[in-house]
């Protein structure tokens, strides 16, 4: 069943890599303070994610200043998030939902997914985004079955405005 504006956002532990080795970042131990928006990626190391996470990166000030912060997630273990963020220079959280627990609850996950002939990967995260307001409910939802499309940047900035 997708998710809704209202709905209560799926609590989740995700591994990302920090300066000191592995982290858990739980969700509801970042709900509270600022709004949190999550961009949801198939994986790192592709052409549409790396345009996604660059542009983000390049305006994550812009986020800061609207109260939110931003939240990557894709189906690649942490190490391969950290090779890739590196190369590209994506400076904003990653995290390795490696297990697909977040993608399915968020109900984003593809049953199939098939970015090349005869590389069949179930679980992967759709490019989705969820902004998920300070009292942890999801005020923003966005999903798209198609890889190439961007999620609509503008309308996210305009919800962040308006949630302040």
């Amino acid at each position: 069943m997708a998710l809704s504006v209202g709905d209560k956002a799926p609590d989740f532990e995700l591994t990302t890599l920090g300066a000191n080795g592995p982290e858990v970042v739980k969700l509801s131990e970042e709900v509270g303070t600022t709004n949190l928006l999550l961009l949801f990626v198939p994986m790192a190391f592709t052409g549409v994610c790396t345009q996604e996470f660059c542009s983000v990166t390049s305006e994550l000030a812009e986020y800061e200043g609207l109260n939110a912060k931003v939240l990557g997630i894709s189906g690649d273990n942490p190490f391969a998030q950290k090779a890739w963020a590196d190369k590209e220079g994506i400076s904003l959280t990653l995290l390795s939902d490696y297990e697909h627990t977040a993608a399915k609850a968020y109900d984003v996950a593809y049953d199939s997914f098939l970015p090349a002939k005869n590389l069949h990967m179930g679980g992967v995260p759709k490019r989705s985004a969820f902004i998920v307001a300070k009292d942890g409910t999801i005020a923003y939802a966005e999903s798209s079955d198609n890889p190439g499309e961007l999620p609509n940047f503008e309308a996210i900035k305009a919800k962040l405005a308006e949630l302040g």
